[in-house]
């Protein structure tokens, strides 16, 4: 099983963040029923840190291989929603390891 975790920054002179929160919230949850390979999805803004160091979108992701993490990355579906998030956000932060 591999799991990839990705966390998000928004950009900070976003006019509305928790506008942004909701988009891509959505688009990310969008994803589940789009990519076969995808075996488990959470998707969160963190509300429990008040870290300035905090990210403000998570998500966490399993998947069965990493032919299978490889084949969601490429998949149009994923690409669309990257390029939405892409432009929201000042950083990404990303984790995939072997559970």
């Amino acid at each position: 099983m591999i799991v990839h975790i990705v966390m998000w920054r928004l950009k900070p002179d976003l006019d509305d963040k928790q506008d942004a929160l909701k988009h891509i919230i959505g688009a990310l949850e969008s994803l589940p029923g789009t990519v076969p390979q995808i075996r488990s999805f959470e998707v969160g803004a963190p509300n429990l840190s008040t870290s300035p160091a905090g990210f403000d979108v998570a998500l966490y992701s399993r998947f069965d291989s990493l032919e299978d993490l490889d084949a969601y990355r490429v998949h149009p579906a994923h690409q669309k929603v990257a390029e939405l998030i892409q432009s929201l956000v000042s950083e990404r932060a990303v984790v995939d390891y072997q559970a």
